[in-house]
């Protein structure tokens, strides 16, 4: 077992997740921890896939193959809580919390987004749960949709825009009216960045669906349809002003009107 052989033995096993043709597990052993990611169905060569884009981004990536059980990946454990964990204390109507360290943390995101965008990669998928805020940064993880956009190679053909309630409207036109493949872009994960923020600070998805009619139990192509109009009004829920009026022209604009995900975070770090 390679995680065996990196971790040291005995190893324990815990689960993280179990969905959609991918688990992952975190393993832990005297000499070090990683996390364990198998691809199985549909899922095996979105992870092969994956297991690659982080070999090019970092040599995360220790060791990786496939088996009948399907393409497994092992790379270093990001200890740390997720960006939605991390604003859980401020999301908290009851608390509220202290604020400051959770903006710095939203700066460390945009910083972290910034990074990736500066080596020419996009992500294609950011979500409140793919940040991880370690003691030494913002790390991103779930690398599975993302592309090296600036050396114009082929995006993944399969590529749906991401968790769609964070899709741009410009993506979700892209995949609904073509032509394929979608390309995901800095401008679109800037959107998601702003996205991602919203949620994590009012425990809502940005865009009311109620108030166009849309039912919550839709499928994600009607869904993506409805974002693609640009016509869904933003959440009214408003528990942070100051970080939300930072976010709402992001998520309202066109991705040629966008900022940056370097302008975002110091746009949040001059907050008070």
């Amino acid at each position: 077992m390679a995680a065996e052989d990196i971790c040291g033995p005995p190893v324990e096993l815990k689960e993280i997740s179990d969905r959609r043709g991918s688990a992952v597990w975190r393993a832990a052993g005297v000499v070090a921890t990683v996390a364990v990611k198998l691809g199985y169905g549909e899922g095996e060569e979105t992870i092969a896939r994956e297991a690659a884009v982080l070999d090019e981004l970092s040599g995360r990536t220790v060791v990786a193959g496939r088996a009948a059980v399907g393409v497994w990946y092992v790379t270093p454990w990001l200890a740390g809580p997720s960006t939605w964990q991390v604003f859980g204390p401020v999301r908290d109507a009851r608390d509220r919390g202290e604020r400051a360290p959770v903006l710095a943390e939203a700066v460390g995101l945009c910083r972290a987004v910034a990074g990736l965008h500066a080596t020419g990669w996009v992500h294609g998928d950011l979500q409140p749960a793919h940040g991880i805020h370690t003691g030494t940064g913002v790390r991103l993880i779930d690398f599975a949709w993302s592309w090296h956009a600036a050396t114009g190679a082929a995006p993944w053909p399969m590529f749906y825009g991401g968790i769609v309630h964070l899709v741009a409207p410009e993506l979700a036109a892209w995949i609904r009216d073509g032509p394929q493949p979608v390309k995901p872009s800095a401008p679109s994960d800037v959107y998601a960045l702003a996205g991602v923020l919203w949620t994590c600070a009012t425990g809502k998805w940005p865009l009311d669906y109620a108030a166009v009619g849309l039912q919550p139990d839709i499928g994600p192509a009607v869904r993506r349809a409805a974002i693609a109009t640009g016509r869904i009004p933003l959440d009214s829920a408003i528990p942070w002003p100051t970080l939300q009026d930072v976010l709402r022209p992001v998520l309202l604009s066109g991705p040629d009107d966008r900022p940056t995900a370097a302008e975002l975070g110091n746009v949040l770090a001059s907050l008070p």
